[in-house]
């Protein structure tokens, strides 16, 4: 398998805020983001779906054997190697991945959409601080809160295209379908809060660029609760930031870099969130 750069052709917007990352930083994000995107190929192909599962288990198969041959897990077992990178945190990706291969998906529980948040971009978020160099638990745990508000913001934009492949993440908690993506941005609000904080802990001539990517992400909800209601929501299509948008949220972000100078370490707000998602998975095992 050839080495492919999907963080410049897939992630727009993360690819934007790498822009103000080291060179040598940048790469090796790159390298974590070629290993998730494959997984994510494999599970979105336009194929069958028991293809589907065979493919990816062939992957996993790989990653376990260590394939040298395969650029995308030597380099995966590589950042794995450097940056301290527990086997069991990919374990819950290659998992979260594996459980949208069925043929319906349904989240029926807050529980469900915490696990499945945190397996399928908590994990992201995890090891990507432990690359940037994150070291404090608290820290890392906020890292994870980043991940997971991201992953809700994506389900709030995706409902449409999540429906056609008869993927449903959005709880129903009534019968408006836009009032129920609305609290799930207002969710992911209060993960980004959360995860505000532990940016203080990463290295300076890093931290600019997770301070950017989490404020242009998250406009993202904005721009949906724009739209009024469920009809504007779906002629609308596929929301996303501008480019000139994110240069403005890039302006706005040189305030939230000087904010973090002047910020205190306060308790984790997603205490109980997290020990949801520790009924089924020893997060402490992770960080």
């Amino acid at each position: 398998m050839t080495t492919k750069n999907y963080l410049s052709i897939y992630a727009k917007s993360f690819n934007w805020s790498g822009f103000f990352l080291p060179k040598k930083i940048y790469s090796r994000c790159s390298k974590l983001y070629d290993f998730c995107r494959t997984i994510d190929n494999i599970a979105d192909q336009n194929a069958d779906l028991e293809i589907k599962k065979k493919e990816l288990e062939k992957f996993k198969m790989k990653f376990e054997q260590k394939n040298q041959q395969d650029s995308v897990i030597k380099n995966m077992w590589d950042l794995m190697s450097e940056s301290n990178i527990s086997k069991k945190i990919v374990n819950d990706l290659f998992d979260g991945v594996e459980s949208d291969l069925k043929k319906e998906v349904r989240i029926k529980t807050e529980k469900e959409l915490l696990v499945y948040s945190y397996r399928v971009a908590g994990t992201v978020g995890l090891m990507m601080a432990k690359i940037l160099g994150v070291k404090k638990k608290e820290s890392l745990q906020r890292a994870i809160d980043l991940g997971i508000a991201m992953q809700l913001t994506n389900i709030a934009r995706d409902v449409v295209e999540d429906e056609n492949k008869n993927r449903i993440y959005l709880i129903k908690n009534s019968e408006d379908t836009f009032l129920d993506i609305k609290k799930i941005i207002y969710k992911a609000d209060s993960f980004y809060d959360s995860s505000f904080v532990g940016i203080k802990d990463i290295p300076l001539n890093c931290r600019f660029s997770i301070v950017v990517a989490r404020r242009v992400y998250r406009q993202i909800g904005k721009k949906i609760l724009q739209k009024k209601d469920i009809s504007s929501y779906r002629k609308a299509g596929k929301i996303y930031v501008s480019n000139f948008g994110k240069i403005i949220q890039t302006i706005f972000s040189l305030s939230d870099l000087i904010m973090l100078f002047f910020i205190k370490p306060r308790k984790h707000e997603k205490e109980n969130e997290y020990n949801l998602i520790s009924e089924d998975i020893v997060l402490n095992e992770r960080i």
